[in-house]
């Protein structure tokens, strides 16, 4: 069983020197910190499972974020994640392949994605993700 220090990413690192180290930077200065598309990706999947709401929109491409985020449904337990693929296109275009577990009223469920990632200024942001 997992520590609940542990980071939601499944890095197998603690969380505050993974997820929480980006995560409490951005709640300091407003800097989205991530060194790489994955670690972003890693970041955000962690920010659901804590509900870090301002960090999701923050690290969204501000040519695609949503107004808003609702909170996670009530129930919803976040169960894994597992990174297939990171792929680097150039130094600003990456892709990641992930898998994404969770648990809503006793349903399995998983969200199986392959998302774009850009970089701009020198900040990674999630731009779109297209579900396989």
């Amino acid at each position: 069983m997992k520590n609940d220090l542990s980071c939601p990413c499944g890095s197998g690192k603690p969380y505050d020197a993974c997820c929480g180290a980006i995560h409490q930077r951005f709640a300091a200065s407003g800097e989205l910190s991530a060194p790489t598309a994955e670690a972003l990706m890693r970041s955000r999947y962690s920010a659901y499972v804590r509900e870090l709401r301002d960090y999701l929109l923050a690290s969204w491409h501000p040519s695609q974020r949503p107004v808003s985020l609702e909170g996670n449904e009530p129930g919803l337990k976040w169960l894994g994640l597992d990174v297939k693929r990171h792929r680097q296109q150039d130094a600003d275009h990456a892709t990641v392949e992930f898998v994404a577990r969770s648990k809503l009223g006793g349903r399995a469920q998983r969200l199986h994605e392959t998302s774009r990632f850009v970089r701009e200024r020198g900040a990674w942001y999630y731009l779109d993700g297209e579900i396989a």
